[in-house]
Formats: structure tokens, C-alpha cells, sequence
């Protein structure tokens, strides 16, 4: 079996627990305004146009974004890091995109890993049908899991879907006693009010106890704004500035004053 992934990150050390192997897997069922990583959208490969330049003078060279692998390959990968994995804790991580889009290719490449002894991680943004998430659920040491935002209607609206689905699978996975660290990614004009952000605190606190780990607030950012024109994408957040390391500062201790144990960044 093989999986399309677009990019292999090593060395990653924000991705879950200590040095880690991340693979990004193309095919995403959502469309965040705010995505950072459009290439991850499509589920198929994409033949796109990069321009390179050298001193004065520009070359337009083709570029295939999408590369098929096999489970071993990906093991064969991780291997070549063992020894940063096995001193830092770490382990292997699945991104995307979102991986659960690939989900039979996901759950042989986890248990590939799991087999040996290499901790896995699923980062999601939890859209998906229940059975895929109960077939990955065993072979998944820690999510890292997507809260956005809770209002439907406003969700939908940014993302492409409800959030119905989402909610109903994180507190499935909580429930099967799994553990999962949340990532809040802090978009201005969507969830940085203080209705909103009133809303997740009490969202999150509320499960405090269970296996939630911490809380990740990812502040929204612009790296992958220049990738759009690329892939021939709307850019929707042109007008909205990153916010200030102060005010994430604000929002770190307006989460951490109900209990929650928070940090910025992932």
C-alpha cells in the first residue's frame, strides 16, 4: 500500500514529545481561510509552476508536489533518526493536510511503527467518520487535536464544515482514555473575542482531569500566504495582521487562570 505525502519535516520538535519524524499527507476535507499549508488540500499530485531566481534573471521550473511512499519506506526514513528518537523521547508524527483523509494507508503506516516500538502521533483536525477514527485509535500514542472554534454556523463558515463532527469525535477519543494535546490556532476576527475565547476556556476546563495534556495556542500567521498564488488559491486573510507576542501573552494567561496548563506555539 502507498500513501501521497508532500513533505517529510526531520528534526521537528513541535509536532509532539521530544525529536520527531513528520510526515504531512496530502487530501484535506476542510478549507481554513488561515491554512498555511495549501499544497496539503488536493489528495491527488500537483503539477505546479516554481519560479527560481538567480541574480537578475527568473526560471519557471515544473514541480510535482506529492510523492507516493510505502509504509517501509517511511519506516526506512524514521530509521536514519533513531538515535535523536530514542535519546529525546520522540517519535513519528502524522500531519497534513489531514491524515485521516488516507486513513487505510494510515493505520498500516501506524501499526508498521508501533510494531517498532516507535511512539506515533496523529495531528488532526477531527473530521471524519467515527469508524476511521476507531481504527486508528489503538495504534495512536497521543493527538494532537484541532479545536477552532464552537459556534457551527461561524466554523462553517471559515473552514468549509460544522463542527459537529469534530466535537463528537474529541470526546470520543477523550472517552477511549486517549491522550490528546488541543491546538488553538488564535485567528484574529474569528476566535479572539472574549465571547469566543470565554467559550474554549470553559470548553477546555470543563474536561480537565481527563487525559488532556495541554493546551497549544498557535498564533496565526502568514509563512504560507506566498504558496497560494502557486497552487491558484484564493488568499482570504490579506488584511489580517499576526497577532502581537503580547497579546498572546494575554490570552496564555487568561487560559492558564481556570487551571488550564497552556503554552504558545506547538
Amino acid at each position: 500500500m502507498k500513501g501521497l505525502i508532500f513533505n517529510i519535516k526531520r528534526y521537528a520538535i513541535h509536532d509532539g514529545p521530544g525529536i520527531r519524524v513528520t510526515f504531512f499527507m496530502k487530501g484535506c476535507p476542510l478549507g481554513c481561510w488561515w491554512c498555511h499549508n495549501p499544497e496539503g488540500i488536493s489528495k491527488d499530485v500537483q503539477e505546479v509552476e516554481r519560479v527560481d531566481r538567480i541574480g537578475d534573471k527568473e526560471f519557471t521550473v515544473n514541480e510535482k508536489v506529492g510523492k507516493y511512499y510505502t509504509e517501509a519506506e517511511l519506516l526506512d526514513i524514521a530509521k536514519k533518526d533513531m538515535v535523536f528518537i530514542e535519546e529525546s523521547g520522540g517519535g513519528v508524527t502524522f500531519s497534513g493536510g489531514e491524515p485521516l483523509v488516507q486513513d487505510d494507508f494510515l493505520s498500516e503506516a501506524l501499526k508498521l511503527f508501533r510494531n517498532e516500538g516507535i511512539h506515533t502521533v496523529v495531528d488532526t483536525s477531527g473530521y471524519a467518520r467515527r469508524s476511521v477514527i476507531d481504527k486508528i485509535l489503538p495504534l495512536t500514542d497521543l493527538f494532537l487535536f484541532d479545536i477552532k472554534h464552537l459556534d457551527p454556523a461561524k466554523h462553517k463558515k471559515f473552514t468549509g464544515v460544522s463542527n459537529d463532527l469534530i466535537l463528537a469525535n474529541y470526546k470520543h477519543i477523550l472517552e477511549k482514555g486517549k491522550k490528546v494535546i488541543i491546538r488553538i490556532p488564535l485567528i484574529p476576527g474569528f476566535n479572539d473575542d472574549e465571547g469566543q475565547l470565554n467559550a474554549l476556556r470553559d470548553f477546555v476546563a470543563g474536561r480537565q482531569g481527563t487525559n488532556i495534556e495541554r493546551v497549544d495556542l498557535l498564533p496565526y500567521h502568514r509563512i504560507g500566504s506566498s504558496k497560494y498564488r502557486k497552487f491558484k488559491l484564493e488568499y482570504r486573510m490579506q488584511n489580517i495582521e499576526q497577532p502581537s507576542a503580547r497579546r498572546m501573552n494575554e490570552v496564555k494567561d487568561f487560559f492558564a487562570a481556570s487551571g488550564v496548563n497552556v503554552k504558545i506555539g506547538g
